[in-house]
């Protein structure tokens, strides 16, 4: 019994999960316990971290902006990812290859390298003030240090995560389901309303909620690029650890920031499964 209960242990599933179950404990949950420690006990023992949070209108402000900034730029990456991951679907195999290839360039692009980009692009002295005063606009608008300047980058940033999303669900679907509904007198846009896009809706729903997550945590292309004025939860996360020094009351905004993604993937789950997130298909 005993040597069978160590060969189902060095063979079953246990060897093979512990490297990753040591890496998450040790990089993952012990540093956010840590966490969750000092919201709780830093600068004194107690829940008035939160309760200062909870009264605070700077916080709802900054907050209230995080979603409406988070809401704007999944927005804007559904609509620019859509019309790519539908031609990648329905196109060429060549062209979808390229297309890909290109999206997939992205991923090997730091986010660090993007946002210079970005602020050399959008500067004063940069192309598009260039182009823009060549057209007569004088003076020229200043771009950069603006909500526009960083809602631009953080789309530009997620926009591949929206494509692959959308693409995995729609390279499932049948094209003659859409051949059939025209077959019957339906007009093309009609057939694609009510035919594809209700069959790539399990994409739809995918990309917009890893895109919705991840721009909630955006840290560098809001700071670099945003404006002082519409500050997202983790440049105020930042403020409070590396400026103000408070630990506590930063460690406090980073377990509410966690609470609120975790409530956003508990409703995913409660309605469309956590698999299909990754899965990227309608099951």
């Amino acid at each position: 019994m005993k040597l069978r209960a160590s060969s189902a242990l060095t063979q079953g599933p246990i060897p093979l999960a512990a490297p990753a179950a040591i890496f998450l404990t040790a990089f993952f949950l012990v540093p956010l316990a840590y966490v969750g420690w000092m919201s709780i006990s830093q600068p004194l023992p107690g829940l008035q971290n939160f309760a200062k949070l909870l009264h605070s209108t700077l916080f709802a402000s900054v907050l209230f902006q995080t979603f409406k900034t988070a809401f704007v730029v999944t927005l804007f990456s559904l609509l620019l990812a859509y019309p790519m991951a539908y031609a990648a679907a329905n196109g060429s195999k060549r062209f979808a290859t390229f297309l890909l290839t290109v999206i997939a360039l992205s991923f090997w692009t730091s986010y660090l390298v993007r946002t210079y980009a970005w602020m050399v692009i959008l500067g004063n002295h940069g192309p598009v003030t260039a182009l823009l005063a060549w057209l007569g606009w004088s003076p020229a608008p200043k771009l950069l240090y603006t909500t526009f300047s960083a809602t631009l980058a953080m789309t530009h940033a997620l926009i591949p995560f929206m494509t692959m999303s959308l693409y995995a669900v729609m390279k499932r679907i049948d094209p003659l389901y859409v051949r059939a509904a025209e077959s019957l007198g339906a007009h093309p846009l009609r057939a694609f309303l009510t035919v594809y896009l209700p069959l790539s809706a399990p994409g739809i729903v995918n990309g917009c909620t890893l895109v919705f997550i991840s721009c909630l945590g955006f840290y560098v292309m809001p700071v670099l690029l945003g404006s002082p004025r519409d500050q997202m939860i983790a440049g105020v996360i930042g403020d409070q650890i590396e400026q103000t020094l408070d630990f506590g009351l930063g460690s406090a905004i980073s377990i509410v920031l966690l609470a609120l993604t975790l409530i956003i993937y508990a409703v995913y789950n409660r309605f469309f499964g956590l698999e299909r997130l990754w899965a990227g298909a309608d099951r």
